[in-house]
């Protein structure tokens, strides 16, 4: 606990500095001194200031460092609590946007498969073989094209409302 004061080290220094230039006077090593001074530094210390009981000092002190810490910790969880919450935020849009898409690309499928059901049809009258459906002309293929692609769209509707009670488009 006495080598946390940082008052009585400096002190402590100074003394170090201040008996080394009068050893220094008396021709003695300073490297001695620092190893003897080294070795002695708590009783040095202690004498110095043992009349003097200032733990309650290093007592207060210690308790501000740590409510410093306790406060910064606690500012750092909560910013990675405000860092979670935003990730989970970000993830929850995307996956919104993610199922907006494949709503789009299912409703596209499910336009295509009308569209290639009705291409069928008409590709499979167009072909150029004899037929009495040909000879008469008197509008009859207007008709058929015009029924097959209104069964087609209602196809596609149907569809489009059965994935719809399904669950898997939106309103």
């Amino acid at each position: 606990m006495a080598q946390l004061y940082l008052t009585r080290k400096w002190i402590q220094i100074q003394q170090a500095e201040g008996y080394s230039g009068v050893i220094n006077t008396n021709s003695l090593s300073t490297a001695a001194l620092a190893r003897q001074f080294s070795y002695k530094s708590g009783s040095l210390l202690t004498s110095n200031f043992k009349d003097y009981n200032d733990v309650e000092d290093l007592e207060m002190l210690l308790e501000a460092y740590f409510m410093q810490l306790d406060g910064t910790r606690n500012r750092i969880l909560s910013v990675r609590e405000y860092i979670d919450d935003t990730e989970d935020y970000i993830n929850i849009q995307l996956d919104d946007q993610r199922n907006e898409l494949i709503q789009l690309q299912l409703t596209l499928i499910i336009a295509s498969f009308a569209i290639g059901i009705d291409t069928l049809i008409v590709g499979m009258f167009g072909m150029n073989i004899p037929c009495q459906f040909h000879k008469n002309t008197d509008g009859l293929f207007w008709r058929f094209v015009g029924c097959s692609s209104a069964t087609c769209i209602l196809l596609f509707l149907l569809l489009l409302e059965y994935a719809k009670c399904k669950g898997l488009l939106g309103s």
